[in-house]
Parts: structure tokens; sequence; C-alpha cells
């Protein structure tokens, strides 16, 4: 039995656009350019129609998904952004200038699953891909998944499933991974493919 699974990253917001981090909390919702996106993601052609469908509780993911025509999808509150804490709100000049080369180590750390460490009042590397693990395997075993998420938790899901740990994953990237049987009687998983988005 195999387990097919769709991640897409959100179309962009105005943050984005800046560069800026999204504060803990934020519910932007997604700009002009990011809903024309969003109803340019060509999804029905490559997902199933008796897929489930998850998406981040954040006001952009669910507007990804239902202009991509999937207006019901479920919650999935482990599939939000990392909190980036200190880092919130501000552009990458922003923290250099405030508070020279210490956000690289944090941003470094939490792309760590095995890292205590992370952005001063956010999350650590540890914490942030153990609640994205736990998603991933409460998954069924078999059947289709898609799931609209955000940069941070499409890439820790990356790195704990097939441990890609660099990959550029601009607003409305699909990556398709599957899960199967292995020799020995356990699961493994590998990667499909990582489209990025088309311009609308």
């Amino acid at each position: 039995m195999t387990l097919r699974l769709h991640l897409v990253r959100h179309a962009p917001t105005a943050r984005n656009r800046e560069g800026r981090y999204p504060l803990a909390h934020d519910d932007a919702p997604l700009s002009a350019a990011g809903e024309a996106l969003a109803r340019s993601l060509k999804l029905r052609g490559a997902v199933n129609e008796g897929a489930t469908v998850f998406a981040s509780p954040r006001l952009r993911a669910r507007q990804t998904a239902a202009l991509a025509g999937f207006p019901h999808a479920a919650p999935a509150p482990e599939l939000t952004e990392a909190q980036f804490g200190v880092m919130a709100g501000l552009t990458w000049a922003e923290l250099e200038a405030r508070h020279g080369p210490a956000p690289r180590a944090w941003i470094e750390a939490l792309a760590d699953p095995d890292s205590g460490g992370g952005p001063p009042g956010g999350e650590t590397g540890r914490a942030f891909h153990a609640r994205v693990r736990h998603w991933l395997d409460a998954l069924p075993s078999s059947g289709e998944v898609l799931a609209f998420a955000h940069a941070g938790s499409l890439q820790a899901a990356l790195r704990v499933t097939v441990g890609l740990n660099a990959v550029v994953t601009p607003p409305g990237t699909r990556v398709t991974l599957d899960r199967g049987k292995v020799d020995g009687g356990g699961a493994a998983w590998w990667l499909v493919a990582l489209v990025p988005p088309e311009a609308p």
C-alpha cells in the first residue's frame, strides 16, 4: 500500500513580497497577485477527486485552498508556519541591523530537526519538526492527501521524510511524496516531484 502526499505552499501575501517573517498569529490575506496565483494552480489534474484535503488554519493557506478549488479543506494546525519569536515582522536586512550575525544561527537551528535552539521567543528546531512529523505520522497508510502549508512546514516535511535540507519553495510550489512499505516491513518516503508555480 502506498500513500501519495501533495504539499502546496500557499500563494503570496503582501508580507511575502516585502520579505518579512510572519508574526506569530499573522492572518494576512493573499495579495491580489496571490489570489491570481492560487486560481492558476492546476491541482485538479494532479490530484484525484477522492483525495483527503487539509490546510493550515491560517487565512493565507485557507484562501489558497479555496481559490485552487478545495474550499472544504480540513484544518491541520500542525502545518502552521514556524514561530519566529524576535524575528517576526522583520526583514532580513532589519534583523542584521538589529542583531548582527545572530539571525543566521537562529535560522540554522530552526531548520535542524535535532536542535534545541531557534529564534529567541520562537520555536526550537526540535519542537517545530516534531509537530510536522506528528502530522505526517498520523496520515493514513494508503490513498492520497493534499495539504496547503507554509514554506517552513513544507520544508520541514521534506527534511523529516527524505532528508532534503536545502530547497527553494516559492509561493505556489507543489511537492509530491510517496510513502510505502520497504523490505523488512518498515515504511519509507521518497520524493516524486517538486513543481514550482507557473506565472498566472
